[in-house]
């Protein structure tokens, strides 16, 4: 089991690892060693989560959901093969400890208060004085 946290536990068989060459450059050690980590995890598939939790979570992984509802999360930052596998691992564990935190609540409207209303018509004709004053001066003293 693959403890994300401690309400979620992952089987160990609901996430594929594998190691793939990683793109870009970097002379022959790129070309030979197969450093980059491919980790999917199927969303839809997986008992260890809620179907509130995999609706958010599909949601919150976008482009990398494929048709499938499979996240494919693609790691290859590192020169290490084991430091690109713990980075791909925490990538979904983020992902999945986003989606277990419950929506905040819908805002409920609210209508100003008659005060307000008039504290902000005070300030506005204040405002106005102030810049009418600026013009120039009409001499009729």
């Amino acid at each position: 089991m693959i403890e994300v946290s401690p309400e979620i536990q992952l089987g160990d068989d609901e996430v594929q690892v594998r190691a793939v060459r990683a793109s870009g450059p970097g002379g022959q050690h790129v070309n030979k060693v197969s450093t980059a980590i491919e980790l999917r995890f199927d969303v839809r598939g997986s008992p260890s989560l809620t179907p509130a939790v995999q609706a958010r979570l599909e949601k919150l992984a976008g482009s990398r959901l494929t048709l499938e509802g499979v996240i494919v999360l693609v790691a290859q930052a590192r020169r290490s093969q084991e430091m690109n596998r713990q980075e791909a691992y925490e990538r979904l564990f983020e992902l999945i400890r986003k989606a277990a935190e419950p929506p905040p609540p819908p805002r409920k409207k609210t209508r100003p208060t008659y005060a307000s209303k008039l504290r902000r018509v005070e300030g506005k004709v204040k405002r106005g004085n102030v810049k009418a004053m600026r013009g120039r001066p009409t001499g009729e003293d």
